[in-house]
């Protein structure tokens, strides 16, 4: 039985259905009300929550009981060519894992990197760096609550495979840096499929009964490729019902956070899945 925090990417619709001006306040506490434990604050476009909206939202969170994470800029590439880019890139990390710290978030996920002129193992040995360089930075500025989350891509052009993005966790070798798998990633990139027992026991052989933190959305079949973008889970690219059977068997923390673009209803559905195999979801209203 695993142990499940599920919850949307953003503010939920029905937040925003029932206030034009919706924000992560208003997001937590809808969240709470539905019955769901975790919401992704999404800086996706740009590190714009001030530290004082931060530690407001993580207070909130507490007291509802949602667990917070963070998604950090799309805007960050640590194997580009160009210096100022990669230096605006560990910018953009740095002030999403100061506002993370400060509101009790327990990770901040990005994407890493394109592989670029430098390939695949040239840019590894980039992301490693940039990687170390932000930890640096996090003993210097007393953030020991966060975690720095590497992503796991969709596009095979990009820095992010399972094999890469583990082997480069386990060799950086420090608490504050995980994985993070994103289930329709995994399946685009391979393209079009996925053994969630596969993964699961890949994540066993890494990184133990180490907490999972994950994304899951359907992904869509275009110009003859699987692509990253996001559909409602009944299109079943990938289908999530065999993912809630597999968690079942599991003796793991785990927190999904939904992606489609049915965000809090598709998490919904899940948490019905989940809890059918057996699986818990930690503190929420079952």
């Amino acid at each position: 039985m695993a142990r499940v925090y599920i919850g949307p990417a953003g503010v939920p619709i029905g937040a925003r259905e029932r206030k034009k001006s919706a924000g992560t306040l208003d997001g937590i506490r809808y969240v709470s009300e539905v019955g769901l434990n975790a919401m992704e604050v999404e800086f996706v476009q740009g590190v714009r929550m001030n530290r004082e909206a931060a530690q407001e939202a993580g207070e909130l969170a507490r007291e509802l009981g949602v667990r917070l994470s963070v998604h950090a800029p799309y805007f960050i590439n640590l194997c580009s060519e160009e210096a100022e880019k990669v230096e605006a890139s560990i910018k953009r990390l740095q002030e999403s894992l100061d506002r993370g710290e400060v509101m009790g978030a327990t990770v901040v996920v990005f994407h890493p990197a394109y592989y670029g002129k430098l390939g695949p193992e040239g840019c590894y040995n980039a992301v490693k760096d940039a990687v170390l360089r932000v930890l640096d930075w996090m003993r210097e500025s007393g953030i020991t609550h966060v975690r720095l989350g590497l992503e796991v891509m969709a596009r095979k052009s990009q820095f992010g495979s399972l094999e890469e993005t583990f082997r480069l966790v386990r060799e950086v070798n420090n608490p504050q840096v995980v994985a993070v798998i994103d289930w329709g990633h995994v399946y685009a990139r391979n393209g079009g499929s996925i053994d969630y027992r596969a993964v699961l026991n890949m994540w066993r052989e890494y990184f133990g009964d180490q907490p999972m933190h994950t994304h899951f959305t359907c992904v869509k079949y275009k110009n003859g490729e699987w692509v990253d973008e996001h559909e409602p889970m009944d299109t079943n690219n990938p289908p999530f019902e065999p993912l809630a059977r597999e968690l079942a068997g599991e003796d793991i923390e785990i927190t999904i956070i939904n992606e489609s673009p049915l965000l809090e209803k598709d998490a919904l559905r899940m948490k019905d899945i989940l809890i059918k195999y057996g699986n818990k979801i930690v503190g929420a209203n079952q």
